[in-house]
């Protein structure tokens, strides 16, 4: 999915264009999507694509979202070296919005922890 510029900030929120398009973080703790322990799938605000499944998601304790498996091939990874750190950021596979990041703390069965902004998805619950 490529939109322009222009056409991202006319479809996000200032908040959620900072956060996808210009790889922003939001505030530890601060996140809608925390605490929420109903059922469903959580999917990329920028493009409606599923991203997560509800059955993955897990309290890291670190104030955001965090999942120990992204649905396969939804995620794409890339090396980010930025703020004097070495991490694996991800983005979304179809449109490239950033989501976050992953580490190899998380639970088993993968190890991993993906870290996400709460602001960069949507929620559909399992009745919806």
């Amino acid at each position: 999915m490529k939109l322009t510029e222009q056409q991202w900030r006319e479809r996000l929120t200032d908040e959620q264009y900072r956060i996808t398009r210009l790889k922003g973080t939001e505030y530890p703790f601060s996140g809608t999507l925390l605490h929420n322990e109903q059922q469903g799938s959580y999917h990329c605000v920028c493009c409606g694509t599923e991203l997560f499944s509800s059955a993955t998601k897990f309290d890291a304790g670190c104030g955001w979202p965090s999942f120990y498996q992204a649905l396969e091939g939804r995620v794409s990874y890339q090396r980010d070296a930025s703020h004097g750190m070495e991490r694996t950021e991800i983005v979304c596979s179809h449109c490239d919005a950033h989501l976050g990041h992953v580490f190899t703390d998380g639970p088993q069965p993968t190890g991993q922890r993906y870290c996400v902004n709460s602001v960069s998805l949507s929620f559909k619950g399992t009745a919806e």
